[in-house]
């Protein structure tokens, strides 16, 4: 139990009795009492002896004088720090951070109080200066990705024409070749490697240049189920099981289909990429409240802990094949429609992927797309 008289050191270490205020505060209520009981006491004599009378009533009054000059003592010294209190805060609500309360000084609980709404108001400060200064870095390296990506677009655009045109010479050249001929097996060779270029300036244009999404409502039950029927059929020469769960309860889900086929696609193939033999993916699609949950979930390899990290970054791959593209384009499609992705994974046991989204999109997020898109 904290002592009612506390003897401290202040900073030049000389010592100071510091007073609770709880017997402050029951100090002139037991004065009220007191003379209140004198007072009782001096009119039961009074009745007996007239002529003390008047010294009754000079004694009342100047006790009930020291009872109002007590109480308005205490209302200074309580209510003007929480006036002062009060309007700081007002101030720091409106955004001023530069304030302080000049009662921190005092050697009380109105003090200690003082003292921690002006540390408080410091750390809040330097924690606002903290996010300025990251704002303005983030800021700095968006304006510097930005730039890159356009420049990458740019580049990509400007690759794509002649890739086309070596891609039909390819072609041409192919088709001449006499079936017997070993440059036959070249050829194909190079046709894979030009289609693998493709692939990573598509994916490049689309991260540079992407496209809002046209929400609309729709079931995301049929958007997922034509993913996977894709998904089965380029594993029809692999032994891995594509499972789908379907919520048959889902109500239509405002979302952009091809781009939520995109991301599940992707999903997919990475997950059978990710198993070796026999396996299974499971897809499956959980309506709560007003969001939906899609897993898909592989029994495959994993992900060891100091590659998951970085997963979602463009160009970061953990395959000898990968372009490095595909999850940071899934995860802004995600993020365009104001969901996010997930992932746990465990080496040798597999990795599942949660896509969380919103049934019903915000208003300005609805309107800012079909205006995009007119």
């Amino acid at each position: 139990m904290q002592s009612p008289v506390n003897i401290r050191r202040d900073e030049s270490g000389m010592p100071s009795v510091r007073v609770n205020w709880q017997v402050k505060t029951v100090l002139p209520v037991a004065f009220v009492l007191l003379n209140g009981l004198l007072l009782f006491l001096m009119a039961t004599i009074s009745l007996r002896n007239p002529e003390r009378h008047q010294v009754l009533i000079v004694a009342g009054t100047g006790a009930v004088a020291i009872c109002a000059a007590v109480m308005i003592a205490l209302a200074y010294f309580i209510q003007r720090p929480m006036v002062e209190l009060q309007e700081k805060i007002a101030r720091v609500g409106e955004g001023d951070l530069d304030v302080s309360v000049n009662f921190a000084k005092r050697n009380d609980e109105i003090g200690d109080l003082g003292r921690n709404f002006n540390r408080m108001v410091q750390q809040l400060r330097e924690s606002r200066e903290e996010i300025d200064r990251l704002h303005r870095n983030q800021m700095s390296r968006a304006e510097h990705l930005a730039t890159l990506g356009e420049l990458a677009a740019g580049l990509a655009h400007e690759i794509r024409n002649p890739l086309a045109g070596i891609a039909g010479v390819v072609e041409i050249v192919g088709r001449d070749l006499p079936a017997p001929s070993p440059a036959r097996a070249v050829v194909k060779d190079v046709r894979l490697e030009i289609a693998q270029i493709n692939r990573i300036l598509t994916d490049l244009l689309q991260t540079a240049r992407p496209h809002p999404p046209e929400m609309r409502p729709s079931d995301l039950n049929t958007t997922i189920e034509h993913a996977v029927m894709l998904a089965r059929q380029q594993v029809l020469s692999k032994p891995v099981q594509i499972e789908l769960e379907k919520d048959p309860e889902l109500p239509l889900v405002e979302h952009d289909s091809d781009q939520m086929h995109q991301v599940l696609l992707n999903l997919l193939l990475n997950a059978v990429q990710a198993i070796e033999g026999t396996g299974a993916v499971r897809v499956v699609i959980h309506g709560r409240k007003d969001k939906v949950l899609i897993s898909v979930a592989d029994n495959g390899r994993g992900i060891s802990p100091e590659h998951l990290p970085f997963i979602f970054r463009p160009f970061y791959t953990t395959k000898g094949t990968g372009t490095g593209l595909g999850l940071s384009l899934a995860r802004r499609i995600v993020e365009d429609h104001r969901g996010r992705i997930e992932v746990e994974s465990e080496v040798g046991h597999g990795t599942e992927f949660l896509v969380t989204l919103p049934i019903r999109q915000p208003q300005q997020c609805t309107e800012g797309a079909e205006a995009a898109a007119s």
